[in-house]
């Protein structure tokens, strides 16, 4: 059965990570999307390594690209503009990534689309946002986090902010509140008729991530600092180092599980309240030095009899085999343009029916351009002059 938003057409202008990985849910969901890519100047992912074995793909595009067709097209030439016009009567959302005001400088900024399509979605993903004094502003995932004061409060007291691997302003802020933006306009639209304009700024998102510290700050004005609070290392919950020097997370906030957190360690004498916060860092030591009398093994083999909230800190191969990823379909088998298949990392959203399905991996930038417009209604004859003119490339 087609994935819940079969019917759905997106056209796709963007690059990198934030836009191409909403839209690669929008399609593993059953949305139909068509990338449109620039000839001339390719997206940085298709020369991120690896390299899929016998192909011309990164891994990274083969990912991003999944369930997508795509269709090169030069937008400063004007045609190229009208071939867009066309295309947008028969789809529903816009998704793009440009700084502000690049779009409407080719013609394709809401205002002009709408006049084509007025149902249409138009959703922009940028840093900052499409008004305000940093808009035009160029910015990475780490600048994000940081202006959004997340990052004042996450790390420690001795070594300042800590990097987190992921992007997390990229996909947790920009992707998914991008994905709900759109969604919900399109279920708007149902109301009305009418599509709308989707401003989604990824610093926005990370400012909304303080979630309870940032509410609990606009009430008492208490500034958040380092290991400052219960879940930032102002408590026990936290990483301890075992004996190899393995990793072991613990988050044992509630009674019942701190209560069997410091039986498994040995010390119960900790239950009854006497970790303050002014002996923290003395008992914080003390547990690091019982962790560091066994292996992840051993403690993994403890702590699995009980309840205490512990988790080993696990490397991506043990990830992508843990039985809780397998059972989860976290990892699958995707095939490839050319035949055969590639691992992939599955979609995280789960229905009881209508499931995401994994059509096809991405496919060189470009693969679809004169299938699109022959669908389109372009005959070979308008096809050849376009290349003649410069379109594709």
């Amino acid at each position: 059965m087609a994935g819940p938003l079969q019917g759905l057409k997106v056209l796709d202008f963007t690059t990198l990570l934030p836009g191409p990985y909403a839209t690669m849910l929008l399609a593993d969901m059953g949305a139909e999307v068509l990338r449109i890519v620039s000839p001339s100047r390719p997206d940085l992912v298709d020369f991120f390594p690896p390299f899929i074995p016998g192909t011309k793909l990164s891994a990274a595009s083969a990912y991003l690209g999944r369930n997508k067709r795509s269709m090169a097209l030069n937008l400063k030439i004007p045609r190229a503009i009208d071939v867009v016009h066309r295309l947008l009567g028969d789809y529903d959302v816009v998704v793009e990534q440009f700084r502000p005001g690049v779009m409407a400088k080719l013609g394709l900024d809401y205002d002009s689309l709408g006049k084509v399509n007025p149902r249409i979605v138009y959703c922009s993903i940028t840093g900052y946002g499409q008004t305000g004094p940093l808009r035009d502003r160029a910015g990475h995932d780490i600048n994000y986090i940081a202006r959004s004061g997340v990052a004042s409060y996450t790390g420690k007291k001795s070594s300042g902010p800590s990097l987190v691997s992921m992007q997390i302003a990229d996909v947790a802020s920009g992707s998914n509140h991008a994905v709900i933006g759109i969604l919900a306009a399109v279920f708007g639209r149902q109301q009305t008729g009418e599509g709308q304009f989707v401003d989604i700024s990824m610093t926005d998102g990370m400012i909304a991530f303080n979630a309870m510290f940032g509410a609990a700050f606009l009430v008492d004005g208490k500034e958040q600092v380092f290991e400052g609070n219960l879940l930032n290392g102002g408590s026990l919950y936290d990483y301890y180092e075992t004996k190899e020097g393995r990793w072991l997370s613990c988050g044992p906030l509630e009674p019942q599980f701190f209560a069997n957190f410091c039986n498994t360690l040995g010390r119960p004498d900790l239950i009854a309240g006497t970790v303050s916060p002014k002996n923290l860092a003395e008992v914080k030591e003390e547990v690091r030095a019982v962790f560091r009398t066994k292996t992840l093994a051993e403690w993994k083999a403890l702590f699995d009899a009980t309840d205490a909230c512990t988790e080993p800190v696990l490397t991506l191969a043990e990830a992508f085999a843990d039985p809780l990823a397998v059972e989860r379909e976290m990892v699958v088998d995707v095939p490839l343009p050319a035949g055969g298949t590639v691992r992939q990392l599955g979609c995280p959203i789960k229905f009881s029916s209508m499931k995401p399905e994994f059509r096809h991996a991405g496919a060189p930038a470009g693969s679809d351009t004169v299938a699109v417009l022959r669908a389109a209604g372009y005959t070979n004859t308008e096809i050849t002059e376009m290349e003649a003119a410069g379109l594709f490339r």
